[in-house]
């Protein structure tokens, strides 16, 4: 450790107008504090005068005239109280420490996280309060150039509105982590709450700073919290979680968090706007803003502050005040008063070093966390492998789960909630179906999804349109949610209303599943589906190929693919992405090497898309960009659906394990054909 400069050059008049400070806990991240303390003082901005610590610092790492006492108590009771106190100590020691500083008159400069519960919180700002003196808390982040900035971006609509916020970290943490203190990892030590997670402390900042964002910083400013926590670790606490956080103005931030990175990045925080984003770099106060302009990066400096706690007259003058700290405390009472976290299977981590160095690493956690910040999704709700999710209806064939219902409603509003079927598996158990993706968060296994009702988004994500000959974020999402629902061996029958924005049902719509085994190594699945107004008009179902966008007439049936290796697409005629796309054929056919880099070698499947004998509706294809197959509805023009005539389409899918070959596909179809 730096030994500490004194203020020696100093008279002692001059030295006795500093500020006094005193810090309690010198070890740990207390000797930062050691560090910037003799920064300052060298500076001549302040007079370190004692610490407490039960384990005092080595013998001349401290200046002759610092008192070292063994704890605070001690150290109150020596003389006199000190302008400023630092704490820096064990998380369940925060809140008793802070209020016997306050008790005796001092300012204090209080880490993070403050406080173990709300009940705690509420006691120190009352204390505070009561004794008219000052509380900083030590979210650094908040001290950076960069979040006025960031404001002023906002506030001037260089981004467009704030479509949400989300906060990301991808650290490690080695198993000596947890084992240096008895509270490291635990929600609570001998009846005494702790809560040391990731969340709370080790990201603690990001969750802050996310929160400062999003205008969130008192109690009242936090509408609803919601918490998906897990622990690869043998600890008690969370070190891989999401936490979603609803303000009362209705910002979204989305917190997705780990301790079980491959590799330590810097986290970020990134508020997403309708015309661009900032993302902030907290821990290097850099931002990288995109704008319509294009996109540039800026570095900005901080405010140390301890510095802004000793020029502060009030606690309208501090960057992180306690009572600005009410909405971060809400999201760690959420946290406390959470199921405690979930295991995460061994079959799901692989730890890397030995001894107290290794860390554990959450499979393909990189891709999860982004998911979740885009989509604004738990964990849960992305159904990663190691959680469980809601019970929810499945499609079964001799014991084998081939599908699985979900209703959409967890579904963020912009990307058009709507029931659809994810995952669904090969019998063997291959999954050939995606949902939220990192590419386009609104595309949802498979389902039927249309970008243009009337004027309504029932796609998701943002909008073609003609006039502007672009794709835009507008507040034109509408939803569709199961009215209605019979579940029977082989068959489910839905009624669904498509809802606008406004609450108006716009359509009707009647769908069915039907599923059945094809031999021992494939199966199909039917979809049948009418759409029918729900008013007493023409509604046109259109597409951003009719509103004028070239071979961008998606819209009806989709089923978006995972990553499929060394992929072969074709129909009886033509092969290859770009002379299928537009084509009108009566199948489709996509084999591939599916789950291939998701740490296994893959499984070859075969899926081929039977047309919809109604209209010869062309196909939609992407596999350059991401892999997706679709009927198009509304090619290049839109289609009118009537009150009393209903739009009807009807598509099979052949899900076989294995590669398929041109006769093997219409031997299949045939035999289909004959049993049906």
């Amino acid at each position: 450790m730096t030994h500490l400069a004194t203020t020696q050059t100093l008279t002692a008049a001059e030295r006795s107008a500093l500020p006094t400070v005193a810090l309690v806990g010198v070890h740990g991240f207390g000797e930062r504090h050691l560090e910037n303390l003799r920064r300052l003082g060298t500076a001549g901005k302040l007079h370190l005068v004692a610490v407490a610590d039960p384990v005092p610092p080595a013998e001349g790492q401290l200046p002759a005239d610092v008192a070292v006492f063994g704890s605070l108590d001690d150290l109150l009771a020596a003389g006199e109280t000190p302008d400023v106190v630092i704490i820096s100590t064990p998380i369940q020691t925060h809140a008793p420490l802070a209020l016997a500083a306050l008790a005796a008159g001092a300012n204090v400069y209080l880490e993070k996280p403050p406080v173990a519960s709300m009940a705690q919180y509420e006691d120190v700002l009352a204390a505070a309060t009561q004794a008219g003196k000052l509380v900083q808390l030590g979210f650094q982040s908040l001290g950076s150039h960069a979040i006025p900035a960031i404001q002023d971006i906002v506030d001037s609509g260089g981004i467009g509105e704030v479509r949400g916020i989300s906060a990301t970290g991808q650290w490690l943490r080695t198993r000596g982590y947890f084992t240096r203190s008895r509270w490291a990892g635990k929600r609570s030590l001998n009846g005494t709450d702790v809560v040391d997670g990731v969340a709370t402390n080790a990201l603690a900042h990001a969750v802050a700073t996310g929160l400062c964002l999003a205008g969130a910083r008192t109690v009242a400013d936090v509408e609803q919290v919601d918490t998906d926590l897990y622990r690869a670790n043998s600890t008690e606490s969370d070190d891989t979680s999401v936490v979603r956080v609803r303000t009362t103005n209705g910002t979204v931030l989305t917190c997705a968090l780990t301790l079980c990175a491959p590799v330590q990045t810097a986290p970020l925080v990134t508020v997403y706007g309708t015309l661009g984003q900032v993302t902030f770099s907290y821990t290097e106060d850099r931002l990288d803003i995109t704008t319509p302009a294009g996109t540039r990066s800026e570095s900005f400096a901080r405010t140390d502050l301890l510095e802004n706690l000793l020029t502060a007259q009030s606690k309208e003058d501090l960057l992180s005040p306690l009572c600005s700290a009410g909405a971060y405390v809400s999201v760690l009472e959420a946290i406390r008063t959470a199921e405690d976290p979930k295991p995460i299977g061994a079959g799901h981590v692989s730890w890397v070093g030995e001894g107290d160095q290794a860390h554990a690493v959450v499979h393909g956690i990189e891709s999860w966390i982004q998911r979740a910040a885009l989509g604004q999704a738990t964990f849960q709700e992305l159904g990663a492998p190691w959680t469980s999710g809601p019970e929810t209806p499945v499609m079964g064939l001799g014991g084998t789960t081939v599908a699985t219902v979900r209703d959409g409603s967890e579904i963020r509003p912009t990307s058009s909630p709507r029931p659809y079927l994810h995952p669904i598996r090969t019998l063997a158990g291959t999954v050939v179906t995606d949902h939220v993706p990192e590419d386009h968060v609104w595309h949802l296994g498979a389902g039927v999804a249309l970008q243009d009702v009337d004027g309504i988004n029932f796609w998701g994500g943002r909008t073609y349109t003609r006039d502007a000959g672009a794709y835009v974020w507008r507040k034109d999402h509408g939803r569709i949610v199961t009215e209605a629902a019979e579940h029977l061996a082989g068959r489910r029958v839905e009624q669904l209303g498509w809802i606008g924005p406004d609450g108006t049902r716009i359509l009707s719509e009647q769908r069915e599943w039907r599923w059945s085994a094809v031999g021992h190594s494939a199966w199909t699945l039917t979809l049948d589906f009418s759409l029918e107004p729900a008013v007493n008009r023409t509604v046109l179902l259109g597409s951003p190929g009719s509103n004028g966008r070239p071979q961008g007439g998606y819209g009806g049936f989709f089923w978006r693919l995972p990553k499929v290796a060394d992929a072969t697409i074709w129909t009886v005629d033509a092969r290859g992405e770009d002379a299928v796309h537009g084509s009108v054929a009566p199948w489709l056919a996509w084999s591939g090497t599916f789950d291939a880099g998701s740490g296994h070698l893959g499984h070859p499947a075969t899926l081929v898309f039977l047309a919809a004998p109604q209209a010869p509706d062309p196909w939609f294809v992407r596999h350059s960009g991401y892999p997706g197959v679709g009927l198009a509805l509304a090619w290049d023009k839109p289609v009118q659906a009537e009150p009393g005539n209903p739009i009807r389409r009807t598509v099979t899918v052949l899900i076989a394990d294995g590669f398929l070959a041109t006769q093997d596909i219409e031997q299949l179809i045939t035999h289909m054909g004959e049993s049906a």
